[in-house]
């Protein structure tokens, strides 16, 4: 299954390995389709591949951190 999902980073978590250290805790294949980071804030899209509890738990994992998670609702990146 996959899904794809936009993520907001704060200020302080722009400069940490998040997304590597989701998939080291839970075991999902991650593809980072775009990505643009400021010096104020993170913004990536990205696309999921796991069963349906793993990607539970990586959104899970991923807010816990500090990140706005929410599903992607337009294909735009998609080209």
């Amino acid at each position: 299954m996959k899904q794809k999902l936009d993520l907001i980073f704060p200020q302080g978590l722009i400069k940490e390995p998040v997304i590597y250290d989701m998939s080291r805790k839970v075991p999902v294949v991650f593809n980072i389709r775009r990505a643009k980071v400021t010096d104020t804030v993170g913004e990536i899209v990205l696309e999921l591949e796991g069963s349906e509890p793993e990607l539970a738990n990586a959104k899970k994992w991923l807010q816990a951190r500090g990140v706005k998670v929410e599903p992607v609702t337009h294909d735009t990146f998609e080209s």
